[in-house]
Formats: structure tokens, C-alpha cells, sequence
């Protein structure tokens, strides 16, 4: 009889843990890793959901080996992942589907990449990382006339450096071509997209050699110190330049030193659209999640604004959604943020995402697009003979690392082709 008592409260206790383990949703992520980031991610955003949430960070590796551990065994614990576009793309069978949520606010082209290719809502935008425009207020009498500075044109863009030079005398666009410089992410996600709507298949095509002649217009008006420049917020708050590009990391103490001088803006726009390179973090539910119910309104709840910019003040990572910041973010923020959401919201928006699938070959990648800038910019050597070049020395890097592609270029069976 005890025996019999016995095992009946054992098989009460399970079921009671069980319960509670299934009414707790397990948030898997590989973004929020650092120690501050998590805490705050646990006090400060998650804090407000009203069900049971466990935020467990994970580096990639471990992240992915459980996940698929889980959908191997056909169960699991995880509720919710959160990832960068990149990790989700191989696993795409074994997320759900979450066409329910509603994504109305978030910006159309960040819903279209989570859908992964396929008909399925795969994973929802949750935060962004971006590069932007900065310029100093100087610079902004000279603007060509009828420009809008939240929506230029690349010809606008090259108009306003023309008109800065001829008005001051000096070369006053900066740009970071210098060794530790991001000029290859300006190359790969903006100037190239912006004309092609291609990062890797169109590397050589008619609209290639007319993005490359636009920069190379754009240069003759460029500080010929760039070649050393590498985080513009120095030259903005020396003066070196007075219209930049660069990530929002590397031009924060200039708005953050002098609030008053310096205006942030969109990346401009080609004919193909406005190339722009998000780093683009999502949540996504895996077909295992123990309880799909509580796993969805968690994710809705990520998506609310209150959320968005309390996961902004944990991460440093932008809202998708457009946003109110509140008035204490500080300076940098707030001009990024604004900027930041004007381009991936924008009508024209062509969201370019970092190289998938390249492995350890993706430094070898970047160089490409820095050795087609100092052979056709610097050296001067003729375009369509440079790309002709270098477009082989791509397709068999991608041949290599068997890289299908990746936003902006179509989907691909095998590697991304180059045309």
C-alpha cells in the first residue's frame, strides 16, 4: 500500500514539474552573450512578459548543436530562439511557421528575409545593427538643390560633395578606406546592391562598371587622407570631413561629444534601390517547443515598442519597428536610431545581409571587394577589365566554400552563381 502511495506522489511530483517546465518558455539565443547584456536582458526587457521566461545566451556552436539535438529527438525544452539571419537560414525545416504574428510594423523587407525563401514567416525581425551617414550641419547649406537629406540619390550625394569642394576649396566627403576601415561593407551591402540589387551574381554586369564609375566620381571629391581614415568620427570631429559613412559604433563620440554640429541620415540610393547592410537579429519558434502558445506570445511581446527600446538600452542593437526613443538615449542613439529607421523602412529599402556560408574564407571575400576598389579607384586601372578579373577570383572562392546565395541575390541550388 505505501509502495503503491508512494508511486502514485512520485508520478504527481512528475507531472507537477513537467507542468512547470512546459509553462516556462526557454529563450535559446546566441545574441546578448556578454554578461551585462544578459542580466539586463533578464531584468530590464524580459522582466515585463507575463508568462515564465529562462534567457539562456549560448555561443553559436552550442547553440546550434541543441537545437538540433531537440528536433533529432522529435521533443525538447527550448521555446523561443533568438539569432542573427545567418544562423537560422540551414534550419529552416525546423522552425515553425509564425505567419500569426503580427509583423505590420515591422519594415516589409526584414519580413521578407524571414521568411527564409519559402511561403512560411520562419523567424520575426527582433533587433538591428547598421552603418549610416553623418554629416557636420555645416555641410548641409550645401546640399544640391531640391535634395532631401533623408532620401538621397547616390548623383545627390556626389552633387553635394562637387558643391562642399567648389564652396570651400578642399575635398570635404571622408570615407573609411583605411586598414582597419569598413570599406569593404560599403561596397558588398551599399554602393553595389544600391545599382545591381546584387552583392555576388551581378559582380560584373553593366551596372557593376556604373556603381563603380559613380565612386569613382564620388572619390575626385574625397579627402585623399581616406586611404588612413578608419573610424570617421575622428575626421568629423577634427574636421577632416564633413559628410561621412561608417557604422553607428564608429561615429557615436562625435554625437555624443558635440550633440549640436552633427546630423545622422540614411545610406543614399541607386537605380536598383538603397542598398543597405542590417546586421539583423531574429526570434523564431522551433517545431519541438513544448509549449508553441506560450513561445508565440513571447515573441509578440519582443515585437511590442516598450520592448523594442528597452532590448535597444540591454544590446545596443536598434529597434525594427519605427520607434519614439525616449528623450535620455543618449545623442548617438538618437541620431542613428532616426536614420536607421528612415533607410530600413524606406519605400526603395534593398537590405543586403553579411556573407552566409563562407566559413573561413569569408576574409578572403571581403579582400576581393577591397582589391576591386584600390585597382579601379586608387590605381586607376580600367573597370570592366578589373571586374572581369576579380569576378573570377569570386566565383571560385564561392565554388569553394559551396556558398549558396544570400540576400540581395536570388536563392540558389549550390553556390551563388556569378554571372
Amino acid at each position: 500500500m505505501k509502495s503503491k502511495l508512494k508511486l502514485a506522489l512520485l508520478a504527481t511530483a512528475s507531472a507537477l514539474i513537467s507542468t512547470s517546465l512546459a509553462a516556462e518558455t526557454l529563450f535559446w539565443s546566441t545574441q546578448a552573450r556578454p554578461i551585462e547584456e544578459t542580466q539586463a536582458m533578464r531584468e530590464q526587457v524580459l522582466s515585463g512578459f507575463s508568462g515564465a521566461v529562462t534567457f539562456e545566451p549560448a555561443d553559436e556552436g552550442p547553440w546550434q548543436t541543441r537545437l538540433e539535438a531537440e528536433l533529432q529527438a522529435g521533443s525538447g525544452r527550448i521555446g523561443v530562439l533568438g539569432a542573427l539571419h545567418g544562423n537560422f537560414t540551414p534550419l529552416s525545416d525546423g522552425l515553425a511557421d509564425l505567419s500569426g504574428v503580427d509583423v505590420s510594423t515591422v519594415a516589409p523587407g526584414f519580413v521578407e528575409l524571414g521568411r527564409l525563401g519559402t511561403d512560411e514567416q520562419k523567424y520575426i525581425p527582433w533587433m538591428q545593427a547598421s552603418f549610416v551617414m553623418a554629416a557636420h550641419r555645416d555641410a548641409l547649406e550645401h546640399l544640391p538643390e531640391g535634395a532631401d537629406l533623408m532620401a538621397l540619390s547616390y548623383d545627390d550625394l556626389i552633387a553635394w560633395a562637387a558643391n562642399m569642394h567648389e564652396a570651400t576649396g578642399q575635398p570635404r566627403f571622408g570615407f573609411p578606406a583605411g586598414p582597419q576601415g569598413l570599406k569593404h561593407r560599403f561596397f558588398q551591402g551599399y554602393l553595389l546592391p544600391s545599382f545591381t540589387g546584387s552583392m555576388v551574381s551581378e559582380f560584373r554586369s553593366e551596372a557593376a562598371e556604373q556603381a563603380w564609375d559613380s565612386f569613382f566620381e564620388l572619390w575626385s571629391h574625397t579627402n585623399p587622407a581616406s586611404t588612413n581614415f578608419s573610424f570617421m568620427q575622428e575626421q568629423l570631429i577634427s574636421g577632416d570631413a564633413w559628410v561621412v559613412f561608417d557604422h553607428t559604433a564608429r561615429l557615436a563620440d562625435a554625437f555624443n561629444q558635440q550633440p549640436d554640429d552633427f546630423v545622422a541620415f540614411p545610406a543614399p540610393a541607386g537605380p536598383a534601390g538603397r542598398g543597405f547592410m542590417p546586421v539583423l537579429a531574429g526570434v523564431a519558434v522551433p517545431v519541438t517547443a513544448p509549449d508553441m502558445e506560450g513561445a508565440t506570445a513571447l515573441v509578440n511581446y519582443l515585437l511590442e515598442p516598450e520592448t523594442q527600446i528597452a532590448t535597444l538600452r540591454a544590446t545596443n542593437f536598434f529597434p525594427v519597428i519605427d520607434v519614439v526613443l525616449p528623450e535620455d538615449m543618449p545623442p548617438s542613439v538618437q541620431a542613428a536610431g532616426a536614420a536607421i529607421s528612415a533607410m530600413s523602412g524606406a519605400d526603395d529599402a534593398l537590405p543586403a545581409l553579411l556573407p552566409v556560408g563562407l566559413g573561413a574564407l569569408g576574409g578572403q571575400f571581403n579582400q576581393i571587394y577591397a582589391d576591386t576598389f584600390e585597382r579601379i579607384v586608387l590605381a586607376r586601372q580600367p573597370v570592366r577589365a578589373v571586374l572581369d578579373d576579380q569576378a573570377e577570383v569570386l566565383r571560385r572562392l564561392i565554388e569553394e566554400a559551396e556558398a549558396p546565395c544570400w540576400a540581395p541575390d536570388a536563392a540558389s541550388d549550390g553556390p551563388c552563381p556569378v554571372h
